[in-house]
């Protein structure tokens, strides 16, 4: 089947079919995973993603199996914020990692350090909830791991985090 595609555009911004990237006064949106790179320090970079679990689940970014990825031969400052909440809107737990990651030549990654803000724990009692990063995670991957215990709600979890990468060898 044909099918037509819409050309990218630049009148009043930069958009891909019909959808704005970038409007006439340089704001983006739309954006799936942004990278900022200082052209100074070519041998590091930030990038923000979104991730998204429900319940007891590794978070992803695709609701599926997608985590974020770590380059190789990297040391990563993380920070990620979380926040889950029960499906009535009583419950909430918020959170902040912030964590120092090393990713060998081969992607084994490595958990050097780890802190944990709690922000807000308004859990019902009789629950517990958590977010805590993964050091074990697959080879090239930084993952979060959520755990609810106590009930059968669905606690939606939604993360925020960002990724500053250096190349260290």
């Amino acid at each position: 089947m044909a099918l037509n595609k819409k050309p990218i555009h630049s009148e009043g911004g930069f958009a891909v079919s019909s959808t704005t990237v970038i409007n006439d006064t340089r704001d983006a949106y739309n954006i799936n995973t942004l990278e900022i790179q200082n052209s100074n320090f070519t041998e590091s970079s930030k990038k923000s993603y979104i991730l998204k679990g429900i319940s007891s689940t590794t978070l992803t970014l695709d609701g599926a199996s997608a985590t974020v990825p770590l380059s190789n031969n990297t040391i990563n400052f993380i920070t990620t914020r979380i926040v889950g909440v029960n499906p009535t809107g009583t419950g909430h737990y918020s959170t902040k990692l912030e964590s120092v990651m090393t990713c060998s030549s081969t992607g084994v990654i490595s958990l050097l350090s780890s802190l944990e803000t709690i922000i807000k724990d308004s859990v019902p009692s009789g629950q517990s909830w958590s977010a805590t990063v993964n050091g074990s995670a697959a080879n090239n991957r930084y993952e979060i791991n959520t755990v609810r215990t106590g009930t059968s709600d669905a606690i939606t979890w939604f993360a925020h985090v960002d990724v500053v990468k250096v190349l260290w060898v």
